[in-house]
């Protein structure tokens, strides 16, 4: 069948694309190379949207929550997703889980009845050179593929442990602990107050405890097919520099020098002005919402994070949009090489999405799919794109993924409350459930006045 746009990879992203445009009559190719030969070292089966993780899709709870209010876009979407999600749903409280093989079977099912879709098994090793395309392979991209998209783009972001550092909501650090400073008060190529950091200060005995707590911590253990992966020069995980010498640290990310404690001495911080170590934040968004816990990237296990983290003093509340972790990862650094509808600049016939643009999480990786589907059938249909508002879970990750995020800094991220323009008049009890009132009614009036391409199939 000729084809009016080719789709490479059918993951929950690829699939998630290919339904969009098929639902709106456009002939779609949807290339998937397991089953043809090759494969990942993750997946075990053949089947599209196969979940190689966790069985679960977080949160369905859209009065409180970001991944529930995406829930629910993807619902006002027609998502095949969370379509295939319902029926292959398991219990699991507030949460949406589902039976693994039920849900990619149920998936399969559903694009397979679309006559506008043809599943092809074979391996895609270079970038389309022409016609319109999107690219949803996944942090598993094949390794020829991979090296087709550096070339195209230069950001190299492959074979090494991508280390990721925690992100901090800013409304939960303790500012009557910690001060904001630029190491010797520097201020960037952009200008500025030399106060561009958040400083949490340590004591010896509080630094002494937290280094041993960074041996002793459970790590994630690597799985077999990333033993041989090297470190990423300059993302040494925290605990392994920790492992060095227990001064290593204060040489390194948490070094105190050059920083002045603006407080006086208290029973707490005999010291007063100078610390023995020093945590320091550096904003994460343009929104100043988030903040990141800088060289603090590692493999310690979550739960362990969040127990160690908070003993940092000012972040004993702390709230994390982000913990940190580790593993091999392909994403592109899509604020600088991706315009505002996912195409790649520069080769506009080519469209990401999944997570290969740098979103984290199955329904992050499913809606920025589903996202890339509707700007492909609005451009294919010769129609104007109205990017979803700034306020709906939609917007706020795809303007994250797409040029609010710093390009130096840039990680893959979940959907969170920090994404979105902030509600500070809001008191904080109430913030959530007004995040998710005020993006819905957005939503909707979005939904209500832009001419999408409508779906024509039953």
């Amino acid at each position: 069948m000729t084809h009016d746009i080719h789709v490479i990879g059918g993951g929950l992203a690829g699939s998630e694309a290919a339904w969009q445009l098929a639902r709106r009559g456009f002939r779609v190719r949807l290339s998937e190379m397991r089953g043809s030969g090759s494969g990942t070292p993750a997946h075990e089966t053949d089947g599209l949207a196969e979940l190689v993780c966790s069985n679960s899709f977080r949160s369905d709870d859209d009065t409180k929550n970001a991944v529930g209010l995406m829930h629910h876009e993807m619902r006002r979407l027609d998502s095949l997703v969370m379509q295939a999600g319902e029926r292959a749903r398991v219990p699991a409280g507030s949460a949406m889980a589902v039976d693994r093989e039920a849900f990619s079977a149920e998936v399969e099912r559903m694009l397979g009845a679309q006559s506008n879709i043809t599943v092809v098994r074979e391996r895609i090793d270079a970038l389309p050179s022409s016609g319109p395309a999107i690219i949803a392979t996944g942090p598993l991209t094949a390794e020829a593929l991979a090296q087709s998209i550096v070339t195209a783009t230069g950001q190299d972001r492959l074979a090494f442990f991508d280390a990721i550092a925690p992100i901090v909501h800013r409304d939960s650090i303790d500012m009557d602990i910690c001060w904001m400073q630029s190491r010797w008060n520097k201020v960037d190529s952009i200008g500025g107050d030399g106060k561009d950091y958040i400083n949490c200060p340590m004591t010896k005995e509080q630094y002494l405890a937290f280094h041993q707590g960074l041996l002793d911590g459970e790590k994630t253990e690597f799985k077999e097919w990333e033993a041989s992966t090297p470190y990423f020069d300059g993302c040494m995980p925290i605990e392994v520099m920790a492992s060095r010498g227990v001064e290593t640290l204060r040489y390194g990310p948490m070094k105190p020098v050059g920083l002045d404690n603006p407080r006086d001495p208290t029973p707490e911080f005999p010291q007063g002005r100078w610390p023995y170590a020093v945590v320091q934040l550096r904003q994460d968004n343009k929104l100043g919402t988030l903040w990141n816990m800088v060289g603090f990237q590692t493999k310690l296990k979550h739960a362990e994070q969040v127990r160690l983290f908070r003993t940092i003093p000012g972040l004993e509340n702390a709230e994390f949009a982000r913990l940190g972790g580790l593993h091999r990862n392909t994403f592109l650094n899509s604020p600088l090489v991706l315009d505002r509808q996912l195409r790649l600049k520069g080769a506009e016939h080519i469209r990401f999405a999944g997570q290969i643009t740098g979103c984290e999480g199955y329904v992050e990786s499913a809606a920025v799919g589903l996202m890339a589907g509707l700007m492909a059938a609005a451009e294919l249909a010769g129609r104007a794109w109205t990017p979803p508002p700034r306020t709906s879970a939609f917007g706020a990750l795809l303007a994250h993924i797409t040029g609010d995020a710093e390009a130096e800094t840039f990680q893959p991220m979940n959907v969170n409350f920090g994404l979105f323009p902030p509600l500070h008049e809001v008191p904080k009890k109430s913030r959530k459930e007004a995040y998710t009132e005020r993006g819905k009614a957005d939503f909707g009036d979005w939904l209500a006045e832009t001419d999408l391409v409508e779906p024509v199939l039953a």
